[in-house]
């Protein structure tokens, strides 16, 4: 845009000049063409042109700077314009695309590209505010379910006198059951606030994973034995990685809870090792119903959750596979899922440097 302007500027100056100088030797051969007296008009211009030639030939390239000028910027000025009335309807979300001159195409490109990327954006941010109030609205139901229970079992211990032992042990195994349940809706509400508040922040050290991984398999054996699981893992022997060992705890503490939860009874859940000179792969594969790829396409956002439902106990906030995803990243690997055959495949690839 620049280089046509500077082009056609310079083409319309040696016209001027070309001019100029045509038109000076037409004046000079009419001079010189006849005779002329002292009162002759034309010999009296002449002889002002004569005398203040200096300021004529001044004003004429002062004329032809001025025009030029005007040439030069007046197009740049108007697209100047343009692009401030295209950059009013960046944030208009109910106009048609951005339309600029020929000129301008690739700014037009560039700007409606932003303007598609501020309107996902703006539609994305509505969804997960809705999904968090939505949630917040289940959570809230949820505390109050348990909480009545918990109420309602100890009033009976407190009133009934004469309540047999066999029945006082299952009003507080329920009674137990139940504020346990609440105890996990509440840390729900706390990983919901520092999700959204605050952003995670490593604190690296050398960690065993091959005993990590182990050790949760050993922490999982009542939940694992209560939906009639086998959990097999597969590791080489001490691999050791400098992470943040609380972090990715969590992350696979997530991974396996959500196979346990989304297993088929009576089947087994692989978790499974592998390493290379740069990386560890990390492999948490369960049986259970195949993942629609609508629904695998989200499964990492903040807030989804597969089970919509409540009701049961497997019923999370939405948050653990978003704040998994997020750790890995920020390890500097990543984390993806795959769904096929009745088999629900996490993997993991961490960085070894």
């Amino acid at each position: 845009m620049l280089l046509k302007s500077t082009i056609y500027t310079c083409l319309f100056m040696l016209f001027y000049i070309a001019a100029g100088v045509l038109i000076m030797t037409f004046i000079h051969s009419l001079y010189l063409s006849s005779y002329y007296t002292a009162t002759d008009v034309i010999y009296i211009l002449a002889q002002v042109y004569k005398n203040f030639s200096f300021i004529f030939i001044f004003l004429y390239i002062m004329s032809g700077l001025f025009i030029s000028a005007f040439l030069f910027f007046r197009k740049p000025f108007l697209y100047m314009e343009e692009l401030s009335l295209a950059a009013k309807k960046l944030y208009e979300s109910q106009s048609a695309d951005i339309s600029l001159p020929p000129e301008l195409k690739e700014y037009e490109l560039h700007l409606n590209n932003v303007k598609m990327k501020i309107i996902q954006n703006e539609r994305a941010a509505k969804e997960a505010e809705q999904r968090k109030n939505d949630l917040v609205v289940y959570l809230a139901h949820d505390l109050k379910t348990p909480l009545t229970s918990v109420i309602g079992y100890l009033t009976l211990l407190r009133d009934e006198r004469e309540i047999s032992p066999e029945l006082q042990h299952k009003y507080i195994a329920i009674s137990l059951d139940k504020a346990e349940r609440l105890e996990d809706l509440i840390n729900e509400f706390f990983d919901i606030t520092r999700f959204n508040l605050t952003s995670i922040t490593l604190e690296k050290s050398n960690i065993n994973l091959s005993f990590m991984l182990e050790q949760l398999v050993y922490e999982f054996k009542p939940m694992l034995t209560e939906k009639s699981l086998q959990c097999n893992l597969s590791s080489p022997m001490s691999i050791y990685l400098n992470c943040d060992g609380d972090k990715l705890q969590r992350v696979f503490d997530n991974l396996l809870r959500n196979a346990v939860n989304y297993s088929y009874p009576d089947s087994t859940i692989d978790i499974n090792m592998d390493i290379d000179n740069n990386n560890i792969y990390i492999f948490f594969k369960n049986r259970g119903n195949t993942i629609p790829p609508e629904k695998l396409a989200r499964i990492f956002e903040q807030f989804y959750r597969l089970d919509q439902s409540r009701g049961t106990k497997s019923g999370g906030a939405g948050l653990g596979l978003a704040i998994a995803k997020e750790i890995v990243e920020l390890h500097g690997g990543s984390l993806t899922v795959s769904s096929f055959n009745e088999n629900i495949i996490f993997k993991i690839i961490l960085p070894r440097a």
